[in-house]
């Protein structure tokens, strides 16, 4: 059967990134709450990444708190032309590790003087805001008067453009009545599927689709089947999980997060399989 290979970059922020990515969530603490077991193996991650041509890094000043951009300072800064930095507001961190909702217009300056502050930067590429109203997956709310705090913090020139994150397309819709939004950054793997039909839509739009947890939500039979599938082909289940998301959509960029060199590697290397026509109609069936 033929192979689909996708396209390999995507507009993000105005330049042509790669679409495979990383997400430098997993550089912090055990449970994204203080420093690293190994400090070293997490700045050689990063600079690992670009020299494979990842230019694309997704990270917030929640993770750790602050840990995991002092660390992307550390290890990159100053920074490629080309690299595009994104990071997200809208929650901060209890002294336990708690996660909550900060979105009030003086909690999302806050956050954004602290990314800048810590990453190093005088500018943001990219900020998204991160809805809180159920942390797990997106639900219905006003969002108007914290978009309006972003697009006031970018006529600044505090950032360049805005995203969203944990968002629905009403609130989608309503952001964009205030100010352009270059990405959505949601739940969405072979078997979460929700946002379908959003995808779809913002490919439209030309606006790229950001999933997070690439292999999260997956049921016991729905894990033995991918499992089988990747064994047939000698691959692991997360390189074809990431590559069947890289065929879904030409708007899709991946952003898989690792604290190791070598599974780092695994994961960009994805982007270079391929799948024949029969391989994407069974791990469809899988997500059905």
């Amino acid at each position: 059967m033929p192979n689909r290979k996708p396209a390999s970059t995507y507009e993000l922020a105005g330049r042509q990134v790669n679409r495979m990515g990383y997400g430098a969530m997993q550089l912090a603490g055990p449970g994204v709450f203080g420093p690293p077991r190994d400090r070293a193996a997490a700045v050689a991650v990063l600079r690992e990444a670009l020299a494979l041509g990842v230019d694309h890094i997704d990270t917030s000043d929640f993770y750790g708190p602050h840990v995991t951009n002092q660390i992307i300072r550390e290890a990159l800064h100053p920074y490629a032309p080309n690299l595009t930095i994104v990071t997200k507001v809208g929650a901060v961190r209890d002294d336990k590790g708690a996660w909550l909702a900060a979105l009030e217009p003086g909690d999302i300056e806050r956050a954004v003087h602290d990314n800048l502050r810590n990453l190093g930067l005088e500018t943001l590429d990219v900020v998204n805001l991160r809805i809180m109203g159920d942390v797990h997956k997106p639900s219905e709310g006003p969002v108007e008067k914290q978009v309006q705090a972003l697009a006031a913090l970018r006529e600044r020139g505090l950032m360049r453009h805005v995203g969203m994150s944990n968002a629905t397309a009403a609130q989608i819709a309503a952001a964009q009545r205030i100010v352009p939004i270059v990405c959505v950054q949601n739940h969405y793997n072979l078997v979460h599927r929700d946002d379908d039909a959003l995808i779809d839509a913002l490919a439209t739009q030309g606006i790229a689709y950001v999933p997070f947890f690439p292999l999260g939500g997956f049921t016991p039979i729905q894990s033995s089947a991918l499992s089988s599938l990747s064994g047939r082909l000698g691959v692991t289940p997360m390189a074809l999980a990431l590559a069947w998301l890289l065929r879904r959509s030409p708007n899709i960029l991946l952003i898989p997060g690792t604290s190791s060199v070598a599974h780092l590697r695994e994961n960009v290397a994805a982007a270079q399989l391929e799948l024949a026509d029969d391989v994407l109609a069974e791990l469809d069936a899988i997500g059905r």
